[in-house]
Formats: structure tokens, sequence, C-alpha cells
């Protein structure tokens, strides 16, 4: 799967879906501090996934029509950083084929993937 990883993403889960096979872009280490609108123009440049922390994707989403190729949202505050890793790592593993031009919400316990963003 190819994925851009926002900078709210943990460095340990874009290192683990690297081992994991995966292309993994990360903000952090592309361009620190871009707006949301530049991270979604790079997410729909490349044709990535978009995996992020940030609800405000949400909105640009639903209300503005703005992303193409879909979003990961990841809701997992509290969890420690090696369970949050595992639960991400997981839920694209199980559920990687559904998440293309989907809105995906992976909480603990909980994936919610809503397909009508294409």
């Amino acid at each position: 799967m190819n994925l851009l990883a926002d900078e709210s993403i943990d460095a340990a889960i874009v290192a683990e879906l690297r081992s994991d096979g995966h292309k993994v872009l990360y903000v952090t280490e592309m361009s620190p501090s871009i707006t949301d609108e530049a991270v979604l123009e790079v997410a729909n440049r490349e044709r990535l996934l978009l995996m992020t922390g940030d609800k405000d994707f949400g909105e640009l989403v639903f209300r503005l029509r703005r992303v193409s190729h879909g979003v990961i949202l990841i809701r997992l505050a509290g969890l420690s950083a090696s369970l949050k890793t595992r639960i991400v790592s997981e839920t694209i593993r199980k559920h990687g084929t559904e998440m293309p031009h989907a809105f995906t919400v992976i909480s603990a316990g909980l994936v919610r993937i809503r397909q009508d963003l294409a």
C-alpha cells in the first residue's frame, strides 16, 4: 500500500508500516509544517492514502470534497506507542483493500470505513 503519513502520525507507526513492506512518505521527513491543503495536494498528486490524526481533514474531505484517494484517521489517544503501532499495522493488513477512495477511522476496538469518496 502507498501512504502519506501526516506529521500527527507517530514515527514508530511509519517505521512499522515500512517494515511491513508499505511505501510510506512522511511529511515530517519531507516538508514539516506544510498546510493541510498542501498535504492533501501531495496525497492526491501521488495517489497516496493519507494517514493522519488530525480531524480537520474530515471537513476538507466531506465539506470541500478535496481528497480523491482516501484518508485513514487514527484515533488512538491514550494508548502506548507500541499498541498504536500494532493496531494500525494489523488494521491495514486486514482492511487495506477497502481503504482506497474511502474515509477510514481506526480507534481502539473499532474500524469504520466510509466508501463514498470516489
